[in-house]
């Protein structure tokens, strides 16, 4: 398959300040958001990226669309390193790298109204004329389930629910016909009953439009539902990728394994007997040495702690950063 996307040793770390005006001196403490991170992303594949809040899962994803900066390490989209696209070139890519921001009421405006703030891609970028604009909004307001759309076009964010405003995000970032898509927990802030109407629109209009996505998410349930590939972060690294299937019947990483365990399972009779992670997530500032999760692995040996373990192949594209197969 092509590759669309390429991350290669990506880095972004946070310079820490001690207060409102402190300009953090060179050599001082970093928090370590993503850590040497590498993967690709196939044309037409939907990759999920999992892992507890904190891992470094939304930086990543602002990485890729290049919302920010790295420290260090490229991303290249279709052979160009982003990094190096200067500020002309990279508004002309633009429209086809979106990102679907995780609370929907904070991304939108509420000065704006719903086929406002659709439209205003269009608009930055000067794509098709006003009338055309017009007819273009309302036809993907209706693709995405805002209907009837000429009623809703004219509403405010704070006049319609929560899983409409999920919708309203999801087209202004389709607006443009974007080819990779960066939907960060889209289905987080939506109420139960709509999450499910959601995800069937990310799904389905992945199929219908041949989009590439990088889907984060903390929930491997929805990554199962809708990913071709699962990655699962920890602390900034990636310590398990693998095909969906492989990945949920196979998992290899104790983290891994530890969230699949978290999982609910709807049988009260049920009892939970699998060993799971102790304590929380350490702090990014000053990581553990070796394996980032070997604090909290019930199976730590003492070489987890002396280096970093490489993600390795363990099996048809499978890999994992454990330095141990049982």
């Amino acid at each position: 398959m092509e590759e669309l996307i390429k991350v290669t040793n990506l880095v972004k770390e946070f310079p820490v300040r001690s207060g409102l005006f402190d300009r953090s001196r060179k050599g001082g403490d970093v928090v370590h958001a993503v850590d040497d991170v590498s993967f690709t992303i196939h044309r037409g594949e939907v990759l999920g990226l999992a892992g507890e809040s904190g891992s470094g899962k939304s930086t990543t994803g602002r990485l890729l669309t290049r919302l920010m900066d790295p420290t260090s390490g490229t991303v290249m989209y279709g052979g160009k390193d982003l990094a190096t696209i200067g500020r002309v070139e990279m508004r002309s890519l633009r429209p086809r790298l979106q990102m679907v921001f995780q609370d929907p009421n904070g991304s939108l405006s509420p000065r704006m109204t719903v086929g406002q703030a659709i439209t205003h891609p269009l608009s930055i970028h000067g794509i098709l004329d006003p009338a055309e604009r017009r007819a273009a909004v309302l036809s993907l307001m209706e693709k995405v389930g805002l209907a009837p759309a000429e009623f809703l076009y004219r509403k405010y964010p704070h006049q319609i629910s929560g899983g409409q405003c999920q919708r309203v995000v999801i087209a202004r970032a389709l607006v443009t016909n974007p080819e990779f898509l960066v939907a960060d927990e889209p289905i987080a802030m939506a109420d139960v009953s709509v999450r499910a109407l959601v995800m069937e629109l990310l799904k389905r209009l992945k199929d219908e439009m041949g989009m590439t996505y990088l889907f984060i998410t903390h929930d491997l349930a929805t990554a199962k539902y809708l990913c071709d590939r699962v990655a699962i972060m920890y602390l900034g690294r990636i310590v398990e990728i693998a095909p969906k299937k492989d990945l949920f019947s196979h998992p290899h990483h104790p983290y891994t394994k530890a969230l699949l365990h978290a999982v609910p399972v709807p049988d009260p009779d049920r009892r939970r007997t699998e060993e799971v992670a102790r304590g929380e997530i350490p702090s990014a500032i000053h990581p553990p040495a070796g394996c980032h999760f070997h604090p909290r692995c019930p199976r730590a040996r003492p070489e987890c702690s002396a280096a970093r373990p490489p993600l390795r192949d363990v099996g048809a594209g499978h890999l994992s950063a454990c330095l141990f197969d049982d």
